[in-house]
């Protein structure tokens, strides 16, 4: 099994398609073939349904694919680490946040982190904490803001804020005019929920539960921006961080009484696997950034930062 076989199997297997994989690759559609093939004949089973216009992946192709991202990330990571000691003149780096930091921590994170080091590329992933988690384990993200605990034994993690959520509502909503609420009160209150994989949809289903009643739906299924914009709209009241109300914009944060819900940001990285030295650093200007508070247009309530 070598490298350029298992770049292969991952560049057709993410693409679909040998001739968009081939172009990724940068190689002949031919070669890539031919990786495929003799990956194929070393494993003794096929690794894609191969029909007109698209492959899919088997059985065999499924159970290979998160070992081959791992291989691979450890692979590139070793070569890295190889190739820039004592510079970070260039190189690759994969973070992720959920999106309520991408909106607010994560662009000075990057902004200070791309301007000490140019020569790095950054790639960002915007998804639920469940699914950063995953992809943390797998090898695909090198470092991602994810909520916490995590149960994954596999990965590292750092505590660095505990937040407040809040109930968002438009400025004509009923509630408007208060400044705190019960969960309890919500149980007639219809919601706007994110789709299911996002720990905020988890925190309030669990939150109503703990309260007694199950919660009325106005829409799910959004993403945070989604949820934000129909809340704003007035289509139901919706549970989100402190940290994404825009001070006197079109939603009005309303603090929830004890008790309060509240959960804690933090880094994940896999223990297992050597940090590079530009997600050492990534890691750094993320702390320093929490510490000093820079990145905040507002001021939360109820945000901590954990030292």
């Amino acid at each position: 099994m070598q490298m350029g076989q298992l770049r292969a199997f991952l560049a057709v297997a993410e693409q679909r398609h040998f001739t968009r994989a081939a172009k990724e690759l940068g190689l002949a559609q031919p070669s890539v073939s031919a990786h495929i093939q003799r990956l194929e004949s070393e494993l003794a089973t096929e690794l894609f349904h191969r029909m007109k216009g698209k492959v899919t992946l088997t059985p065999a192709g499924e159970a290979l694919l998160p070992y081959a991202r791992r291989i691979v990330a450890d692979v590139g990571a070793a070569t890295e680490e190889l190739r820039a000691v004592g510079s970070l003149a260039r190189g690759h780096l994969a973070i992720g946040a959920t999106p309520s930091l991408s909106a607010t921590l994560l662009p000075a994170v990057l902004s200070r982190f791309h301007s000490a080091y140019p020569g790095i590329d950054l790639t960002m992933r915007e998804a639920g904490s469940v699914d950063l988690v995953a992809a943390v384990e797998e090898g695909a993200l090198d470092v991602a803001l994810v909520i916490l605990p995590v149960r994954q034994d596999v990965l590292e993690t750092q505590a660095l804020v505990r937040e407040e959520l809040v109930v968002a509502v438009s400025r004509a909503h009923p509630l408007a005019r208060r400044r705190t609420v019960s969960v309890t009160e919500l149980r007639d209150v219809p919601l706007v929920l994110p789709r299911v994989g996002y720990d905020l949809r988890s925190a309030t289903e669990a939150a109503c539960r703990a309260a007694g009643f199950t919660p009325t739906l106005a829409v799910e299924g959004g993403e945070m921006d989604g949820v934000l914009r129909l809340a704003a709209a007035g289509i139901g009241a919706a549970i989100v961080p402190s940290l994404v109300i825009e001070r006197n914009g079109q939603l009005h944060a309303i603090r929830i009484a004890k008790p309060s819900l509240t959960r804690t940001i933090g880094l994940a990285h896999r223990r297992d696997r050597r940090l590079s030295r530009a997600a050492q650093e990534l890691i750094e200007t993320v702390r320093a950034l929490v510490r000093d508070r820079s990145w905040l247009k507002t001021s939360p309530p109820g945000l901590t930062v954990l030292r």
